[in-house]
């Protein structure tokens, strides 16, 4: 028998992963505990039947979804910048199903192979930080807070997922804190930054 405390620090319904990060946490952690774990392929395959995005928080270090996100290729990208992600107040996250229904009745998915072609370009351009600002911005939804960020000094800022945290990606620690002290009033704010496979 199992018995597991969750302590939450990434917001409920934000966009952000919280719920599949810890899902990926208990099954790894259970994984651990079997007389003969799971292989890595049959725990990722367990992990994509609970939810597509979950296998991505199984590894570490920034990943390419294909599919419906759980088919996974490790990106070699720079990570040597500063993310602000604001939380909006007053703002309530749409369900993801609706964020998606919303996006194939404006038909979205058209010209998707193009999207992705334009994406693949991208990646391949990026040599460093700053070079994240060519790649396609979030088809989903979008949000006037990551236009207020990039006149702040964000080299990128879109929307997280099906939203509705919004990030903004900074060269420098103390112009992210510039703009998280301007924009204070708006959301509730966190600074981070990537650790690549440093896990």
């Amino acid at each position: 028998s199992w018995r597991v405390r969750i302590e939450k620090r990434i917001p409920v319904a934000a966009g952000l992963g919280g719920g599949s990060s810890d899902a990926a946490a208990a099954l790894t952690l259970a994984n651990a505990a079997l007389p003969t774990p799971l292989s890595k392929e049959e725990l990722q395959a367990l992990a994509a039947g609970i939810g597509a995005d979950v296998p991505f928080f199984l590894r570490a270090g920034t990943q390419l979804g294909t599919s419906d996100g759980s088919d996974l290729s490790p990106l070699d990208l720079p990570t040597d910048y500063v993310a602000l992600l604001l939380s909006p107040h007053g703002v309530r996250k749409e369900s993801t199903a609706d964020v998606y229904r919303q996006f194939d009745e404006r038909r979205g998915a058209e010209g998707f192979e193009q999207r992705r072609s334009r994406l693949l370009g991208a990646l391949d351009q990026v040599a460093d930080a700053t070079d994240l600002a060519s790649l396609p911005g979030n088809d989903l939804v979008s949000s006037p807070l990551a236009r207020d960020l990039e006149a702040l000094g964000a080299f990128r800022a879109d929307v997280t997922g099906a939203g509705p945290v919004v990030y903004g990606l900074f060269a420098r620690t103390e112009i992210a804190e510039h703009a998280a002290s301007a924009l204070r009033d708006v959301a509730r704010m966190w600074l981070a930054r990537p650790i690549g496979r440093r896990v």
